[in-house]
């Protein structure tokens, strides 16, 4: 590193530029803003100060932080857990190996409820099964200023993660979460029922980057043979958890949507459409369930 071989103190952008290289020739993508998240973790400075203060040399300990922050990257450990957070719909939300990290795939599944929801000042209800970090639930809270919502999880840690995410964003007061196996034992009915569920075939998991198969809780990934066990699970319960007129949303993996809008329609749900992500991938089904008649 420059200042290293020369004894003067290294400045802020020039140990960004470092860390980006180191990160980038293990193949890690976006490696410069990535680099600018580890330096700004190590001096508590915010990405915007990094740039505007780039010829600030940086003391000893700093380094050393950053240095330390970067070895577990290069890990593969992944940066959500690295900094304890992510964002996700322009929310931080707190991330532990005991929840996934959440995704900008998964901000599709929000656009999309939000698309089919035609007024916003809705007293909607709106339950999350499978609630993890609670990232869904509450960003669609947010959203929605007069919904309320209950998030579902077998996870007791998961639990507590999203528990803590909800009263850092000032929605504990309208978001309940409560222990479960996916819809059983639930009596209430919902306007708004949406999962990220566990999709990644059991042969494939193995496969994944290391940040996730390494490090992510399998329970929160695995899907079955076929990827598709939880979503047969959830498509048998759907019928007295949503209410008529009201909407499903389930995000799916690469290839999916077309067996998962075939389980929906099958359990009576009508108006089937899918959504893709940013990269163009079918990313979630949404569906409306028919009225009685």
């Amino acid at each position: 590193m420059t200042g290293e071989q020369t004894g003067a103190k290294p400045t802020a952008g020039a140990l960004v530029q470092a860390m980006a290289a180191r990160l980038a020739a293990a193949g890690i993508a976006e490696s410069r803003l990535e680099a600018r998240l580890l330096v700004a973790e190590a001096t508590g400075w915010t990405l915007e100060t990094i740039v505007a203060r780039r010829d600030a040399p940086l003391e000893a300990g700093v380094v050393a932080r950053v240095e330390r922050l970067a070895a577990r990257r290069l890990a593969r450990e992944p940066m959500s857990h690295i900094l304890g957070w992510r964002e996700f719909w322009s929310l931080r939300f707190r991330v532990t190996p005991d929840v996934l990290t959440p995704r900008p795939d998964s901000e599709t599944l929000v656009d999309a409820v939000m698309a089919a929801v035609p007024y916003r000042g809705r007293k909607l209800r709106i339950l999350d099964l499978g609630v993890g970090s609670g990232c869904l639930l509450l960003a669609l809270l947010h959203e929605l200023p007069q919904a309320t919502g209950l998030g579902v999880d077998r996870s007791a840690r998961a639990l507590v993660i999203a528990r803590q995410n909800a009263r850092a964003l000032g929605l504990e007061g309208r978001a309940a979460f409560r222990s479960g196996d996916w819809g059983e034992g639930i009596a209430e009915v919902f306007d708004v029922v949406v999962s990220n569920p566990p999709y990644v075939p059991s042969d494939d998991i193995e496969t994944l980057d290391p940040e996730v198969s390494e490090h992510e809780p399998w329970l929160a990934l695995d899907g079955g043979a076929d990827g598709l066990d939880c979503y047969r699970r959830l498509v048998g319960q759907l019928g007295y958890l949503v209410q008529p007129g009201g909407i499903v949303a389930l995000e799916v993996g690469r290839g999916q949507a077309a067996a998962v809008a075939r389980l929906v329609r099958d359990a009576g749900f009508g108006a089937v459409s899918t959504h893709k992500d940013l990269g163009g991938i079918p990313r979630v089904v949404l569906a409306r369930r028919l009225s009685p008649g």
